[in-house]
């Protein structure tokens, strides 16, 4: 029977403290969050850090190796580091702790792209910190690179040198189809992971026909069996896309990168609190959770045992 991955984005770098008390900031609530999030069923921990003086987004290895391997020591979920980072950071600080790490899984954004959440300043009443409300409206004015000479670099010196696989983070069509040319440059091979990443402005929205679309469009490209997907939704859409990604035969990621809330005006408590609903959204289809060897066995992962990660 088909068995269903669930990524946990515990972080990420878009929300700040002042949108939800429940986002987690320091080391300690990172791991917290991530190993709760594992307990409640996700096979996949999506892992970014922060500064833990005022939870800006950082680069800092010093401060992801205050957590990720407190996190890898207490859990055999797939630890999975981002190579996104921010939209500020440059490559080299994207990937300078995923480089020390070498985990077995990276996210890989497939394009450049307008990436902006400035409307999100607008729910905001109170700022706690100074960096927060410059750094939300200005990413109207901020393009997220990821050029194809960037694409190749990560690739080579991640997965091709140390045997890192990728969540190829798809937010068009257009970035399925960077991943195909990437593909036919042998630089990587399947089974690819793409992770469809609708509602982001400045990518395409969460109408249930963009998923069909994303679906129909990487079947074409890379045949039904050279792929697995799995769908993000951001903001509100995340619970009603990823239970329609997860009927098309896909994965679901959840997290409190993706979404602050449970319901409809009602914030999450945890990321463990969103990755119980899916797996009762899941379970409720008849559809069964894969755990972490699962998981691993789906998408070709290296194993822990590879990675430089001290559990």
């Amino acid at each position: 029977m088909r068995k269903t991955i669930i990524t946990c984005a515990v972080t990420g770098s878009v929300h700040t403290p002042s949108m939800s008390p429940a986002l987690p900031v320091t080391p300690a609530e990172i791991t917290e969050q991530a190993l709760a999030a594992a307990e409640a069923g996700a096979a996949v921990l999506h892992l970014h850090a922060r500064d833990p003086q005022d939870g800006r987004p950082s680069p800092d290895p010093a401060i992801f190796a205050q957590f990720v391997p407190q996190i890898a020591a207490r859990t055999d979920a797939i630890i999975n580091i981002t190579t996104g980072g921010s939209t500020r950071m440059t490559l080299d600080e994207r990937l300078a702790y995923p480089l020390v790490a070498k985990p077995e899984l990276c996210s890989l954004n497939m394009g450049s792209m307008n990436f902006s959440f400035h409307k999100a300043a607008q729910g905001v009443e109170h700022w706690q910190h100074d960096w927060e409300k410059p750094y939300v409206e200005g990413s109207e004015d901020l393009i997220f690179r990821n050029t194809f000479r960037d694409m190749k670099s990560v690739i080579a010196r991640l997965g091709q040198a140390h045997g890192t696989r990728f969540e190829f983070e798809c937010y068009d069509v257009g970035h399925l189809y960077n991943l195909a040319y990437l593909r036919d440059e042998g630089l990587v091979e399947g089974p690819l992971f793409l992770q469809c990443v609708l509602g982001i402005l400045g990518g395409l929205n969460a109408d249930p026909e963009n998923l069909f679309l994303m679906r129909s469009t990487a079947d074409r490209l890379f045949g039904r069996d050279g792929y697995a997907f799995s769908v993000l939704g951001a903001g509100r859409h995340q619970m009603g896309l990823v239970t329609m990604g997860a009927i098309m035969g896909g994965h679901v990621r959840v997290g409190l990168e993706d979404s602050l809330y449970i319901a409809r005006g009602k914030l999450a408590q945890s990321c463990a609190e969103q990755v119980s609903k899916v797996r009762t959204l899941l379970e409720a289809l008849s559809l069964e959770v894969a755990t972490p060897d699962e998981a691993r066995a789906i998408l070709g992962t290296k194993g822990r045992d590879r990675t430089a990660i001290s559990a």
